[in-house]
């Protein structure tokens, strides 16, 4: 849902005051179809999932807003144990085909029962938890040491292809819960309200140590059909009728198609970041 150069993942402008969490019916709409956004959502990079693995006490982690379990997958695959806390029930079941264990819940609401974890993590969701709320919750179920790292991929396609989405979104997606006319000129200043955010919610909730960030910087190739089948997954069009959503994806696709049917997108990972400090 963010931008200017509009990849679809993060809101332009984040609604309500940068309270994007109260919009629940677009945080829990993304189980429309969980088999799509599996195959099409970008992982993240394994530089990313090995420094937050080498910067955690231990391999118990928590995943929060764990979706189909995209990152929950490659953070097993580097020796993890994994529990996942996901409001959507359709995205719950998907992840728990994958072997991991999910339980149906808002993080603000889940029932840790007197677990704890050596991580909390939470890919391209954080935003949809109450920022203070969700650090308390995360400093709440952190062991002494424990970290809690949320994390956004924000892409920016070539700029004919961005001036081509926002065209067609601010055309088609007119009564959009999020902000299309005013965005950014790069998609990673269209998170920096969040990133910010997130920040002052670690601060507020206390037990934590000065919270920071990381970048990860990659690459991700798309051909016209590969974008155009993971764009109905996109928060800014699961809500929306079918033929909006025809419409947008006829507009984009040529788009593509005008560049030659592909295109390169630059990916910038942000990883925001705190160690739980002992209770004093």
């Amino acid at each position: 849902m963010t931008r200017d150069h509009y990849d679809g993942r993060m809101p332009t402008k984040p609604p309500s005051e940068n309270e994007p969490h109260r919009h629940r019916h677009v945080a829990e709409s993304f189980g429309t179809d969980a088999e799509r956004y599996d195959r099409t959502r970008p992982h993240y990079p394994d530089a990313m999932v090995e420094r937050i693995v080498a910067a955690s006490p231990g391999p118990d982690f928590l995943d929060v807003g764990i979706g189909t379990g995209i990152e929950a997958r490659q953070f097993r695959a580097a020796g993890c144990e994994v529990l996942g806390v996901e409001p959507d029930a359709r995205m719950a079941d998907f992840a728990r085909r994958g072997g991991v264990e999910v339980e149906v819940a808002t993080f603000e609401d889940w029932d840790p029962a007197d677990r704890d974890f050596d991580a909390v993590v939470a890919g391209q969701s954080w935003h949809w938890v109450d920022a203070t709320a969700g650090a308390a919750k995360a400093a709440r179920v952190l062991r002494p040491g424990g970290r809690l790292a949320a994390f956004w991929n924000a892409g920016q396609p070539p700029p004919q292809v961005a001036e081509a989405f926002v065209t067609v979104y601010q055309r088609e997606v007119t009564d959009s819960p999020f902000d299309l006319r005013s965005m950014p000129k790069r998609a990673l200043d269209g998170y920096r309200a969040l990133f910010a955010k997130a920040t002052d919610g670690i601060r507020e909730a206390g037990g934590f140590g000065d919270p920071g960030q990381w970048r990860f910087d990659w690459e991700l190739s798309y051909t016209r059909e590969e974008w155009l089948d993971q764009l109905p997954t996109q928060g800014t069009l699961t809500w929306l009728p079918p033929e909006k959503v025809a419409n947008v994806l006829e507009g984009v696709g040529s788009a593509v198609e005008a560049l030659g049917g592909s295109f390169t997108m630059s990916y910038t990972t942000v990883v925001v970041t705190a160690v739980r400090i002992p209770a004093t």
